[in-house]
């Protein structure tokens, strides 16, 4: 399919805008790093994440004060709206610095939130909050009142019970109406009745709590930075194999640009970068490094059969002939990713900000700044006698012999 006929564009007389537009947008960005730096995910800074939900929509400002009053100062407080999920509206995502990495580092770490923020929004009854009771508590309190009259086998059955009715409420993320337990397997009216009876309903819950440790998030940084290298490495030996050694270059400063303005729109829309993100970061490089190839193909092609075209008009038809692809292939992935950040929700928020990001940038650096690199150099070469043909070396090879 090609959307486009008889497209004459000058690309290389439009390179200074596409650069102009680069260096704008770098500029923004790292500026933007600079004064304020990038966030690291939990995965790369280490720390403990606390997930609440609570039943109305929280104040930010008092969240901060009451974990202040506990102790609790260098924390970051993040609120999350997942579209995917309608009772996400209430959840706020709670970062702490690292206290360490045992179970009783993470339970400290809890409770630590849960003392903060219950002087806010705890249950004032003096009731214990059955949004955050464990099982345990749940079948001691049942084992206790009997309210199926079991008698000596209570024990074991409220234990099933009360793991039953847990696992409904952490359904719902928060109870807000006794009534909503009426879902839960052997929840009758009088075992609804008796926790109502003994239990008052928190405005908050806590969804769960994960810990990185600092020496395995620096780790995960060295590894992640590592990765990234490699693959540009590897793709810069591809390219200089297949073709010359200034196209692999110049494919891999398109790249290193696609991947700096991205980290500064990160910068500047706050978001953390993760593992999930560097994920996105090297498939962008991958799907960058891909247009930018289909593009130099072509212009090895071309050289072949335009032998009395200069090479920038070679460049400007090459690209010229690849412009339906280009728009077809990354329309399309640009359509899927923006609907993964619409939809996706806040856990693939920066994931597919990433992608989005890329796509758009990644597609106009291989004709914007890889194409123009190449056209350049050419030139400089060219006024010493030494113009660039983008063969392989098996290719030049092999018409060396021919010519022998």
């Amino acid at each position: 399919m090609e959307l486009f006929r008889g497209v004459n564009i000058d690309w290389m007389g439009k390179a200074k805008y596409f650069v102009t537009l680069s260096l704008v947008l770098l500029s923004i960005g790292w500026i933007s790093v600079w004064r304020q730096g990038l966030r690291y995910g939990i995965d790369f800074r280490g720390g403990t994440l606390v997930d609440v939900r609570f039943a109305t929509a929280p104040s930010i400002d008092q969240i901060r004060k009451g974990l202040q009053d506990a102790g609790l100062r260098n924390t970051t407080i993040t609120s999350i709206n997942d579209i995917s999920d309608p009772n996400s509206k209430n959840d706020v995502q709670i970062s702490l610095e690292q206290s360490g990495q045992t179970d009783q580092a993470l339970d400290a770490d809890r409770q630590a939130v849960l003392v903060g923020l219950d002087k806010i929004y705890g249950a004032q009854s003096g009731k214990p909050d059955f949004n955050s009771a464990t099982p345990d508590k749940i079948a001691a309190f049942l084992t206790q009142k009997d309210p199926l009259n079991l008698g000596a086998a209570a024990a074991d059955r409220y234990t099933q019970l009360a793991k039953q009715i847990a696992d409904a409420r952490d359904k719902l993320g928060i109870v807000t109406s006794f009534d909503q337990l009426k879902t839960a397997s052997g929840a009758t009216p009088a075992v609804v009745n008796v926790l109502s009876s003994g239990f008052d309903l928190g405005n908050f819950a806590i969804r769960g709590v994960q810990s990185v440790g600092p020496k395995v998030g620096a780790q995960l940084r060295s590894q992640a930075i590592w990765a990234t290298m490699y693959a540009l490495a590897g793709m810069l030996v591809y390219i200089a194999f297949r073709f010359e050694w200034v196209y692999g270059a110049a494919a891999v400063i398109a790249v290193f640009h696609d991947v700096l303005i991205t980290l500064g729109f990160f910068s500047l829309r706050h978001y953390e970068i993760s593992l999930t993100v560097i994920a996105a970061l090297l498939t962008l490089v991958g799907y960058s490094m891909n247009d930018t190839i289909v593009i130099f193909d072509r212009v090895r092609e071309n050289l072949r059969l335009m032998r009395r075209e200069s090479f920038p008009e070679i460049v400007n038809k090459s690209i010229n002939q690849t412009l339906s692809r280009t728009i077809l292939t990354s329309g399309l992935t640009l359509l899927t990713v923006l609907v993964l950040y619409i939809m996706g929700g806040e856990a693939l928020r920066a994931f597919s900000f990433a992608m989005v990001v890329g796509v758009v940038v990644g597609t106009y650096s291989s004709f914007g700044i890889a194409a123009p690199i190449v056209v350049v150099w050419n030139k400089y070469h060219s006024s010493k006698g030494a113009a660039i043909r983008a063969g392989s070396a098996a290719e030049k090879r092999v018409v060396a012999a021919a010519r022998r």
